[in-house]
């Protein structure tokens, strides 16, 4: 017979940090190819800047810096680490994968490693990941890293996207608890809807073509699933967790746009008390590490938040989704090193 892992009661996130894009490019900067104004981008999206980094700075780089932040605060040395899951769709290499080479960067020698090629999701499609590794026994601390440099695949002339991505990376290490500290994942996607967004050709037809894949979508359908059928996987993520939308303090929704986040307030029943992640105002959307990047920002401006309870959700490209709650760590507020301020990170 073969013999069981020894498995956990629970796990939970020791600590969350990220980093920015160096540069806040502003709605002026942006308007005038796309024949808008700053008014415009304003009201559809709610973003007034949007983190970006300079031509050297890679996805990697980015995320090299979270992973970094998140394991000192976290109080680990990054030998401790038994398995790093990186969140991106801008690594440039179809292999080998972004995470072994972050593993190594970091010293986390022999971890398991690999990709997650989920869009917005990705953050949150690895907590689900991490929280089952844990408990199951098959690793004691986990690294989750959401990191993309959306500015690379940007059309500075196309309205449907490209002037609400920014570039950063998010980064959670999770590990052992003797209580559930993430509820389940309720996570799923939806194929036939892969169209509404997402790179617009792909790189046999670059090549073909000579012409740089770049980012689409179509907008109001987009708004539309992200409005209503998010809604519903958000309040089946408080119903599995036993919870019902009272027990919420904290809402960390993917930062896609301002007017889909206030939306999901309303249709998940959040009480007018609950805190409410809105950093695409500074940083734009950074996919994968838009969440992570949130909760870093709530942290460092509501003292206090750790043991409260959040609900997070991503959904983008693919379309993928996936939405836990979870309890903020007693981490969240202090600070990792004398560079609290998580911009500075590959100014052009």
């Amino acid at each position: 017979m073969i013999a069981a892992g020894q498995t956990r009661p629970g796990a939970r996130i020791l600590a969350v940090d990220g980093v920015r894009g160096g540069r806040l490019v502003g709605n002026a900067e942006l308007a005038g190819p796309i024949s808008s104004s700053d008014e415009w981008i304003r009201s559809r999206t709610g973003i007034v800047t949007r983190a970006r980094a300079g031509a050297e700075t890679s996805a990697l780089d980015l995320a090299e810096a979270a992973a970094r932040r998140a394991i000192a605060r976290a109080g680990l040395d990054a030998s401790r680490i038994d398995v790093v899951i990186l969140g991106s769709v801008t690594h440039f290499r179809q292999t080998p994968a972004a995470a072994p080479a972050l593993a190594d960067r970091l010293g986390a020698s022999g971890a398991a490693a690999f990709d997650i090629s989920a869009a917005c999701a990705g953050y949150c499609y690895g907590i689900g990941l991490a929280d089952s590794l844990v408990r199951a026994g098959a690793a004691e601390h986990a690294l989750v890293v959401g990191a993309d440099k959306l500015s690379d695949f940007v059309d500075p002339a196309d309205r449907t996207i490209s002037f609400l991505l920014g570039d950063g990376a998010g980064a959670a290490v999770v590990g052992p608890c003797d209580r559930p500290g993430i509820g389940p994942t309720v996570w799923g996607a939806d194929g036939a809807k892969a169209g509404h967004v997402g790179q617009n050709i792909d790189f046999r037809q670059a090549v073909a073509t000579g012409t740089w894949p770049t980012l689409r979508q179509d907008g109001p359908s987009v708004y539309k699933w992200a409005v209503f059928e998010m809604s519903k996987v958000a309040r089946a993520a408080i119903a599995q967790a036993g919870l019902t939308a009272d027990d919420i303090a904290v809402f960390i929704p993917h930062q896609a746009n301002l007017r889909i986040i206030e939306q999901q307030v309303k249709r998940i029943g959040l009480t007018a008390g609950v805190l409410v992640a809105r950093d695409i105002i500074e940083t734009g959307n950074t996919s994968a590490a838009s969440i992570p990047l949130a909760t870093e920002r709530l942290g460092r401006d509501n003292p206090g938040l750790g043991g409260k309870l959040a609900l997070q959700i991503g959904f983008g490209a693919g379309l993928a989704y996936a939405a836990q709650v979870v309890e903020l760590p007693s981490t969240l507020d202090q600070p990792a090193n004398n560079e609290r301020n998580s911009h500075g990170i590959g100014q052009e």
